[in-house]
């Protein structure tokens, strides 16, 4: 059986009450209970990982990245702008990551448009609320057929 990472970054773990107008009120546990659903059809197991803290993201991902997951699905919240520490794990293992956001963040504050990881992914997904985990396992799950 194949195995997916599905890492959130910092505040996702407040989803469903830190600015509904914004990010809904769907939360991260019944995001992840979804998306392990979803991920059955495939015959995916789903690894769901969260943290506030970046060095632990990156400890997460190297992890991972030892152990021939088949991929990543990351939602890097705020780091998405500016860790350059998470790009470079995603970066050092030959594991497809799809980068995930609920928010479009190019209709965003100027700030929120930059994304430091998306140039190490096979793909961005964003301004598709909690869905956009489900089109990022559909994502990876072509990138596979592309790649056979």
């Amino acid at each position: 059986m194949k195995k997916i990472a599905v890492i959130n970054g910092p505040n996702l773990n407040l989803l469903g009450i830190r600015e509904p107008d914004i990010y809904g009120r769907t939360t991260l546990k019944e995001i992840i209970a979804n998306l392990k659903k979803e991920a059955k059809k495939y015959n995916i197991k789903i690894k769901a990982f969260q943290s506030n803290h970046e060095g632990k993201i990156v400890d997460f991902i190297q992890k991972i990245g030892l152990k021939k997951y088949f991929g990543i699905i990351i939602n890097p919240g705020a780091l998405t702008h500016y860790s350059i520490a998470i790009r470079d794990a995603i970066k050092a293992f030959d594991i497809p990551a799809v980068e995930v956001h609920l928010s479009d963040i190019e209709n965003r504050e100027d700030f929120r448009k930059i994304s430091v990881i998306k140039d190490v992914c096979v793909g961005q997904v964003k301004g598709m609320g909690p869905e956009g985990y489900k089109k990022a396992l559909e994502t990876l799950m072509s990138f596979d057929k592309n790649k056979n």
